[in-house]
């Protein structure tokens, strides 16, 4: 017969050795997870960054919607960081701008001295696009972009992306330094673009981003400013010429003080990965992503008209994953 004391004493020794048993199970019961789930990690810009809301939204997408992945985002300072990690299998799929992935692959702009070859990168698909955005003065008389010669305009910090955009239309338009009155390279760093645009020492301003641009409205409401067409002979055989530009449009309810659309040019975030990648894994990416389309659109405006499609201008030695060829053959896409 087993007494109170002993009875207790027993139910205690019964307990404790079959503890981490009992605790297992609870532990699957409550957080299910796959014993074959793989971890997919996704490059991204720095927090505050588009691209990394892009990032968190479609890992937050992956791990609610598929069984057998999961999806953590990893923050880089910039695309030459994630485009590096991409080549070298640090990670697994990554934002990259299109610009970006095409001088990579085809060793021009940043990579034209890189002993680095990008050519194991593969498409998925494009995300959102990218904007070239000129700003101007309402007081400027810049109605055009053809307007814009003789003003005093600031191009951004060397380097920059701005800088680099301002360069490409220069180009493009056949300009040099000498057709403005003024130029110079302010940085977007202690606001020192947007105030020497606000007090006027400039009467333009080039900027990059994804719209609507919360502080770019700021902009257009407290400094009277606006958007200025860039739709033009020569940018469209600018766009036409370069396979990682696009012509992309800033649609008229875009801002409250823009009374008009606007036409421009712009790159393309594409979701970008390796040739290690095996194309099954990529399938089952793209599927997540594609059957939840609707949610990614309500998630910002810049997605308002996104939709999973193939990559276009792949003539530059930028390939298209076989999983990503496979998904979109067997979608009609």
């Amino acid at each position: 017969m087993i007494t109170r004391k002993h009875g207790k004493h027993f139910c205690f020794t019964w307990f404790f050795k079959r503890a981490p048993m009992i605790a297992a199970f609870l532990i699957i019961g409550l957080f299910p997870f796959s014993a074959k789930a793989l971890d997919i990690l996704l490059g991204t810009g720095e927090p505050g960054t588009f691209s990394h809301f892009t990032g968190r939204t479609i890992c937050r997408m992956i791990n609610k919607f598929s069984d057998d992945l999961t999806c953590k985002t990893v923050v880089a300072p910039d695309d030459v960081h994630n485009i590096t990690n991409l080549r070298g299998g640090a990670l697994d799929i990554g934002l990259i701008d299109s610009r970006l992935l095409y001088d990579a692959i085809n060793k021009t702009g940043y990579f034209k001295f890189f002993d680095i070859s990008y050519e194991n990168l593969r498409t998925l698909f494009p995300l959102y696009d990218i904007p070239v955005t000129l700003v101007v003065r309402r007081d400027a008389g810049i109605t055009s972009l053809e307007a814009l010669k003789g003003k005093r305009i600031n191009t951004g910090a060397p380097i920059s992306l701005e800088n680099l955009a301002f360069d490409t239309i220069m180009k493009a338009k056949n300009w040099s330094k000498a057709d403005f009155s003024l130029i110079q390279e302010l940085p977007a760093s202690q606001s020192q673009d947007t105030m020497a645009f606000c007090y006027g020492t400039v009467q333009a301003m080039v900027h990059i981003g994804v719209h609507p641009d919360r502080s770019l409205q700021q902009l257009l409401e407290r400094c009277k400013a606006s958007l200025a067409n860039m739709d033009d002979n020569d940018i469209e055989k600018l766009v036409n010429d370069h396979p990682a530009l696009f012509k992309t449009n800033i649609t008229v309810d875009t801002y409250p003080s823009q009374p008009k659309g606007v036409t421009t040019f712009g790159t393309r975030m594409t979701l970008v990965t390796s040739d290690a990648l095996d194309a099954q894994t990529v399938y089952k990416i793209i599927d997540v992503i594609y059957k939840n389309q609707k949610r990614l659109r309500g998630a910002h405006q810049a997605f308002s008209s996104f939709t999973v499609r193939a990559t276009q201008k792949n003539d530059a030695g930028i390939q298209a994953h076989p999983g990503a060829v496979k998904f979109f053959s067997e979608h009609g896409l």
